[in-house]
């Protein structure tokens, strides 16, 4: 049985992810952790996204990020979304809202970034740690390779440098916050973004914008489990 980050009984109870008035289900983005990686735990996304059809279901990218319209109970969806899974993984979530919240807070400002730096988010697994004082830079002193900005509920946002080190740098949030995070670049979020406001029907949108989204994803080795 896969790792989810959060139990049936709290999916099933959290006030985010209930119903919209009308009945409409909230949409739910979620992440698979460490799958693509090195040649482990492979898998096909697009695959996965249409054997979950009945959940209005499109993937982005080839590194596990789905996007579900219409996910009903969470609970039921994440135990159908484990029996289809061939191994196990961690699963993270966020809502729609949550992500389209961060989005219209600039979380990274308007000024454009070196080429070197990616803008990122971390999904934890859950209500993360209190009193984290941030920004935080890693590693402290010297030049950084990552730089956590802030966080708005479960979601951590902030920079990293394109560095075969910065995948261990990332690994701390989860020491940090006290719960397992799942990362993916800002580039894919945008993707999402785009993908939830237009309503397309996503399989061949999420081809294409999944390409360009997985070209800023973290540098990883065979053994991270980012």
């Amino acid at each position: 049985m896969s790792r989810l980050q959060v139990s049936p009984e709290e999916a099933e109870t959290d006030p985010r992810f209930g119903v919209r008035a009308g009945g409409c289900s909230v949409a739910l983005i979620v992440f698979l952790r460490g799958v693509n990686v090195g040649g482990h735990r492979s898998h096909r996304p697009s695959l996965l996204a249409k054997q979950l059809a009945l959940y209005d279901t499109v993937s982005v990218g080839a590194a596990g990020t789905l996007i579900v319209r219409e996910p009903g109970s969470p609970a039921r969806f994440l135990a159908e979304l484990r029996r289809k899974l061939p191994f196990e993984a961690t699963i993270a979530f966020c809502d729609s809202g949550d992500l389209i919240r961060l989005e219209m807070d600039k979380p990274f400002g308007a000024e454009p970034q070196p080429a070197d730096v990616v803008r990122f988010v971390s999904i934890l697994s859950a209500a993360g740690r209190c009193g984290v004082a941030l920004p935080i830079d890693l590693p402290e002193g010297g030049e950084w390779l990552v730089r956590i900005l802030g966080s708005q509920d479960r979601l951590v946002y902030g920079l990293y440098r394109r560095h075969m080190k910065t995948i261990g740098y990332l690994g701390r949030i989860d020491r940090l916050f006290g719960t397992p995070a799942t990362t993916r670049s800002w580039s894919t979020m945008l993707s999402v973004l785009r993908i939830l406001k237009s309503h397309e029907p996503g399989e061949q949108t999420a081809n294409v914008r999944g390409r360009e989204a997985n070209a800023a994803e973290p540098p990883v080795k065979a053994t991270s489990r980012h």
